[in-house]
């Protein structure tokens, strides 16, 4: 960064550091604590689709990578398409095997970072529920690659509707464990991710 950028006011981007995914398992503690929330299970990268053999080749590896973990409880990695033409690779693993979950989202991102697809990275989540049958709000802890930070995301099911005041919570509990994303106009809402449906 140059003295004009200095004058100018522009900020150097923050790199991503895909180890901030491995302090989900903590803040999963804390966010229980704080909210009653306890994970799902469910966890999912998102990217930008890319046509051509080699992205296919480094899908195709990625599935696979992450299909033959015998101790993978519940389906297989899903790869599905959004509306707005995104692609999402899905895992699913038991709610207390949240750090194997840590595992497979690294994995994802590494993999496609590694084979050049890093600039086709947009995020990463893992999902949350409460026990109590009557609240069936989902909150995903958002991973923004291009940021290398999180924002909380709480949704209900069916409803294109946020509860602002619970992520702001969570956001504010969850500051010690996570390098949480200031600029809230960035906390972007993900209607209908995998892991958010119910």
């Amino acid at each position: 960064m140059g003295l004009l950028d200095i004058l100018l006011g522009r900020t150097k981007p923050v790199a991503p550091d895909l180890d901030q995914l491995f302090a989900l398992p903590s803040a999963a503690i804390t966010l229980q604590a704080a909210a009653g929330f306890t994970p799902t299970g469910a966890g999912a990268v998102c990217f930008a689709t890319v046509e051509g053999a080699a992205f296919e080749q480094t899908h195709r590896e990625v599935r696979a990578l992450l299909d033959a973990d015998a101790e993978r409880e519940g389906p297989p990695v899903e790869l599905t398409q959004d509306d707005y033409g995104y692609s999402w690779l899905s895992s699913h693993r038991s709610p207390e095997q949240l750090p194997e979950l840590v595992n497979d989202l690294h994995a994802v991102n590494s993999s496609l970072e590694a084979n050049g697809f890093g600039p086709q990275l947009l995020c990463s989540l893992a999902a949350f529920e409460r026990a109590d049958q009557d609240d069936d709000r989902r909150l995903a802890l958002v991973y923004l690659y291009k940021r290398g930070t999180f924002y909380p995301l709480c949704t209900r099911p069916g409803h294109q509707r946020r509860d602002n005041a619970l992520e702001l919570q969570v956001a504010s509990a969850l500051e010690g464990d996570l390098r949480i994303e200031k600029d809230t106009s960035r906390w972007f809402p993900l209607w209908d991710a995998p892991g958010m449906t119910g």
